[in-house]
């Protein structure tokens, strides 16, 4: 695999994707809005730019305190150009945690979303020397507040020194693949929690090993409800981005429902917690409704389990069962189909355990769902369920370029070129998860079955 960055990733898609109706949409005003690739590839130069006169330099932290909106991934870009580390921070975060991790990674920047996460930081700004710029993205936010600079005016700032940067393109490409792209801080169950280094080839060589296993490209929408400061999220729509899938960002994952049939997402990948609420609503809608609603429900899940089953293992569907799958389609699955949309290809679920019985229960109504497995110190994917070989009750086999074992005590070890470069400030505790021979340890406990699939 070629060495590349994810400033590379950025140019190459806005020049590739140019024709697309949009990169990303949001609603604003009850409307979805969208940002073409060309506004994107604009707006991106200009906050770098902005960011680059308030002499923000290379290697400088600037953090992101925002929920999901296109402006978090125009933050995000616009750092990588700056050739600035990006530290993004959940929007959840009290004020304490957040102090913490703006002083510990040393932030000299932070951009905020609105009113409530201005006041958060400005409440321990006086705590953080370093920290010289609180940007917000909401413009009214930022004029309520004295000191604080609307997102609009850093734009404005870089629009205007545009030529005094001709090289800005080549500049930003000039970026090392071995350069800090960001510094994702992880919640450990005891102490404070951890920086996470991860360098611009660790997530661009995570993000292509993941387009060799999960097809989509252009006329592919997805609906993007999980924190953009996560590290499962953010390599999403990375990948998302370059294979020119539009990214639609929820308006919180409690309006996921509603979204869903506003959007009509092609691709949706989340967490087992929506598939769990999406499974107890249908079973609820049976189990409440009459007792012929009952009996075809349940006839209809037992009639797709059996499909399931034999289609799974690569077996031939008999006849009768193959009518049965129809009519159980039309009954009962169609319904749920159309309750996400009516034109999802597949889900992908991370980040916990999914139960194989929901994972069937899904297959059966058309709606597969791609399971994988990884930790933010692996930027994040490891593991990955090809679409046309998903074995249930597995995390799927090694993505490209991934190596695993199991220990003798049975934790799981990955080495890659997507593993971490350490934990920032901490030698020992990064020596204490990459042994000598590059492995990381992950503290979890699995087993490879004879086709490579780990459970």
């Amino acid at each position: 695999m070629t060495r590349g960055t994810l400033t590379q990733l950025f140019f190459t898609t806005t020049d590739r994707h140019a024709g697309l109706p949009a990169a990303f949409r949001s609603k604003v005003g009850g409307t979805w809005k969208a940002i073409t690739h060309r506004e994107t590839l604009e707006r991106v130069q200009a906050i770098s730019l902005g960011l680059r006169e308030l002499r923000i330099a290379p290697g400088d932290k600037v953090a992101i305190v925002s929920e999901n909106r296109p402006e978090w991934a125009l933050a995000d870009y616009a750092c990588l150009c700056a050739r600035a580390t990006d530290v993004p921070i959940y929007p959840t975060l009290p004020a304490n945690q957040t102090k913490y991790i703006l002083n510990d990674s040393e932030a000299v920047a932070v951009f905020c979303s609105t009113t409530a996460q201005i006041d958060k930081v400005l409440e321990v700004k006086a705590g953080l020397p370093r920290l010289k710029h609180v940007i917000a993205f909401d413009g009214a936010a930022a004029a309520q507040r004295p000191g604080v600079m609307a997102l609009a005016e850093v734009e404005a700032k870089g629009r205007a020194a545009k030529a005094k940067y001709p090289d800005w393109k080549r500049e930003a490409l000039s970026v090392a693949p071995e350069d800090l792209a960001t510094l994702i801080y992880t919640s450990g169950t005891t102490g404070d929690p951890k920086g996470v280094m991860l360098s611009h080839y660790n997530i661009w060589s995570n993000v292509q090993a993941c387009l060799q296993i999960i097809p989509i490209g252009g006329g592919d929408e997805c609906l993007s409800m999980l924190p953009l400061s996560h590290s499962y999220e953010r390599m999403v729509d990375y990948t998302l981005f370059q294979a020119g899938v539009i990214i639609n960002f929820a308006e919180s994952f409690d309006t996921v429902a509603a979204n869903l049939q506003e959007v009509k997402p092609t691709v949706v990948l989340s967490v087992p917690r929506l598939y769990e609420k999406v499974y107890a609503r249908v079973l609820e809608n049976a189990l409440s409704g009459s007792a012929i609603k009952r009996s075809i429900f349940f006839w209809a899940k037992r009639a797709g389990e059996q499909w399931a089953t034999l289609a799974l293992a690569g077996l031939p569907i008999p006849g009768g069962l193959a009518i049965r799958k129809k009519i159980a389609d039309r009954l009962v699955f169609a319904k749920l189909q159309a309750r996400t949309g009516g034109r999802i290809r597949f889900f992908v679920s991370g980040a916990a355990p999914l139960s194989a019985d929901i994972a069937k229960f899904f297959y059966s109504a058309g709606l597969p769902i791609i399971e994988g497995y990884g930790l933010t110190e692996s930027s994040p994917v490891l593991t990955l369920n090809p679409l046309d070989g998903i074995k249930l009750g597995t995390v799927g086999r090694a993505i490209p370029g991934v190596e695993l074992k199991i220990a003798a005590d049975g934790e799981i070890l990955a080495r890659g070129p997507n593993i971490m470069q350490g934990y920032y400030k901490q030698p020992e505790a990064t020596r204490e998860t990459i042994d000598a021979d590059g492995w990381l340890h992950t503290g979890d406990i699995g087993e490879l079955d004879s086709d490579g699939y780990l459970k």
